[in-house]
């Protein structure tokens, strides 16, 4: 889950695609149902899927791409 009360967000990297954009979203890598989040997703997030359950580690390449490690 993303913590909200984490003031070391500026220290993280940049979650933004190679478009410049923040992502607000993501698809499940186990059941590809589309994730709507309130915030920009950064690097090092956790995050868990509304749909399946599952949680993953987010990650980004130097591309911007989007990698996830399930926890």
């Amino acid at each position: 889950m993303h913590d909200y009360n984490n003031e070391d967000d500026d220290d993280k990297k940049s979650s933004k695609s190679k478009s410049g954009k923040a992502h607000k979203d993501w698809d499940c890598p186990t059941c590809e149902a589309n994730n709507p989040t309130d915030e920009a997703i950064s690097d090092k997030d956790e995050l868990r899927c509304n749909y399946c359950g599952n949680e993953f580690l987010v990650s980004f390449s130097d591309t911007g791409k989007m990698k996830f490690k399930e926890l």
